[in-house]
């Protein structure tokens, strides 16, 4: 007959080990079967070896090999204080210690000397909880002086996050110049290249004797592309180190040349030494986010309104409100900065049409008059290319449709007339790609749409036009994507792609409504489509608060939620901030 089988109770003690140790401390305390004396200062600190042996694989290559010490019964242990070896017997024997910025270091010291692993590590994460940016950089040098990688890390995440505190810091002028230029070319540095400049230039400034003729070198680092040319042309280039470098000078200039082409196609021929700082990425810490300005709030009232999408938080943050309520006003970005360009005044005992310029940056969420038009207009287009913004056709101060445009040129700060277009149309869709504006559509004067193209050439200041029986929207707004030119609806559900390069139109999904007044921007590779207004099944047109996303890459769309409230008239553009110097309001 077969045996029953037997049956088996496998018991853990969880608190056999604590009592051991816990055992083991008071026969330690009390002199019992202690075998080995540690001293330090003249203090003598009883201790068993098996338990240092069990703890440490300095004590066992101490007492388990042939060293003298294997004989001894007192061990000298130098460079360790009596009070920091009273405490890591303690910690030995209870697995307890205290940890305090007075002792950390000695601490830290002797528990690399005498191989505590678990001891190293928590006052390096002792270290690392005092970290700020006014003391990440000596941390680091403390770091390397302990062998110590976690904490190096740590402080070296700070100093990157942290650069624009860490750059005015004593301790940033002591780097080397190894040092500087690691955190220079670094692409996770947290820093506007303005900053970049600036750092590189008091870190000379301290010793301008021995630093000056790394100018070259450390100027290399600057990402010249991404500098607004305002303070590029008129503040860097007229800086005396700069001026004292050929080679610095020569790759302003060749910035300015590749600017006033107005094409960023040839960036190929650039000499290698001018090529990395113009074609190098922008850095990691430069974070795109979407904006969305004025038009009507809940067909209601023109609105003041700035809210700023996070792709990463998937949330929406309010920013400083408009100073003024602004009908049909324009919106563009050029440098990072946004532009709200013209409008009508909605005040209700004198409107009128305006010329004033605001602008908006995420760094201060504070917003300034810039240089106004040369003509108050509205209902007008605005598009930037380069570093130019064109303000086109549009309402004139009498409320006729005009065709005049004007062009504002960033590197003069200044307004000029250009070459008008030519049939003065309303709400058409623009873009601007390849030295050309592209005008699609819109409608006349007695409210007709048009069917044509007219086209811009920049360079040359030039316009042409052609019929397309394809094109027909009004109020529809259009984004470049891969050299193509997406309009989005208008007064349609259609959406089209225009290939710049074979001149054809190509037929994309359909939007989920006829949309017209709505706005559209560019995130990541994506299409983001907001507000407008569309016409139900009804035939009714109702105001509305979507936010949809294409994606070109699998003709779809997606919807991302919705606005915080119903809009259409609006702006919608994509603005570049490092996102550590965001300052909400």
């Amino acid at each position: 007959m077969d045996q029953p089988a037997r049956e088996v109770y496998h018991f853990k003690d969880k608190e056999q080990s604590s009592n051991l140790l816990l055992q083991l401390n008071r026969l330690r305390q009390e002199n019992i079967l202690t075998d080995v004396l540690l001293c330090s200062d003249n203090t003598e600190i009883p201790c068993h070896r098996n338990v240092l042996v069990s703890s440490s694989p300095y004590f066992r290559a101490m007492f388990c090999s042939n060293f003298v010490e294997r004989q001894q019964t007192k061990i000298d242990l130098k460079g360790i204080t009596s009070t920091i070896l009273s405490s890591i017997i303690d910690y030995v024997y209870t697995g307890l210690i205290s940890i305090s910025m007075d002792d950390v270091l000695p601490l830290m010291q002797a528990a690399s000397m005498l191989q505590y692993g678990r001891l190293f590590e928590a006052c390096s994460s002792f270290l690392q909880k005092q970290l700020s940016p006014d003391n990440c950089l000596s941390m680091i040098r403390l770091s390397d002086i302990m062998s110590c990688k976690s904490l190096r890390d740590k402080a070296k995440e700070i100093a990157m996050k942290s650069f624009c505190d860490v750059s005015i810091s004593e301790d940033l002028c002591e780097l080397s110049l190894p040092e500087l230029m690691g955190y220079l070319e670094d692409d996770s540095l947290c820093a506007e290249e303005e900053q970049v400049f600036e750092t590189l230039v008091a870190w000379i400034h301290h010793d301008p004797l021995s630093r000056r003729g790394a100018i070259s070198d450390l100027f290399k680092k600057v990402r010249l592309r991404y500098i607004h040319p305002t303070y590029l042309f008129q503040f860097i280039a007229n800086d005396p180190l700069i001026q004292s470098s050929t080679l610095c000078t020569e790759l302003i200039e060749s910035v300015r040349r590749l600017m006033f082409s107005v094409s960023t196609k040839c960036s190929g021929d650039i000499a290698a030494d001018f090529k990395h700082p113009w074609v190098a990425p922008r850095r990691y810490s430069y974070h795109d986010m979407l904006v969305v300005v004025g038009g009507r709030k809940n067909n209601e009232q023109t609105s003041r309104e700035a809210i700023v999408f996070d792709e990463r938080s998937q949330m929406w943050q309010w920013l400083a409100k408009l100073p003024i309520r602004l009908y049909k006003a324009s919106y563009v970005a050029l440098h990072s900065v946004l532009y709200v360009i013209g409008g009508l005044t909605t005040n209700p005992k004198n409107s009128e049409v305006s010329r004033t310029v605001y602008t908006l940056s995420l760094k201060t969420n504070h917003w300034r008059t810039a240089e106004p038009m040369l003509e108050p207009r509205f209902a007008h287009q605005s598009i930037s290319y380069l570093h130019f913004i064109f303000a086109l056709g549009g309402l004139g101060p009498d409320r006729r449709l005009t065709g005049s445009v004007e062009r504002y040129n960033s590197m003069f700060n200044l307004w000029e007339s250009m070459a008008p277009m030519p049939e003065a149309v309303l709400h058409p869709a623009v873009a601007a790609t390849n030295q050309r504006i592209y005008m699609f559509g819109g409608e006349d004067a007695m409210h007709n749409p048009v069917r044509m193209t007219q086209v811009y050439h920049i360079a040359r200041n030039m316009w042409s036009k052609m019929e397309n029986r394809t094109v027909k929207n009004v109020s529809a707004p259009a984004v470049v994507m891969d050299e193509k030119i997406y309009i989005i609806g208008g007064y349609t559900r259609r959406m089209i792609a225009y290939d710049t390069k074979a001149n054809r139109f190509i037929k994309c999904a359909n939007l989920r409504e006829r949309r017209m007044h709505h706005s559209a921007t560019v995130l990541s590779n994506k299409l983001y489509v907001t507000g407008g207004r569309y016409i139900n099944g009804h035939d009714v047109i109702e105001d509305s608060d979507a936010f949809e996303c294409y994606d070109p890459k699998t003709d779809t769309w997606t919807s991302k939620g919705s606005l915080p409230y119903k809009l259409f008239d609006h702006g919608s553009v994509t603005l570049t901030c490092v996102s550590q110097t965001w300052s909400k309001s």
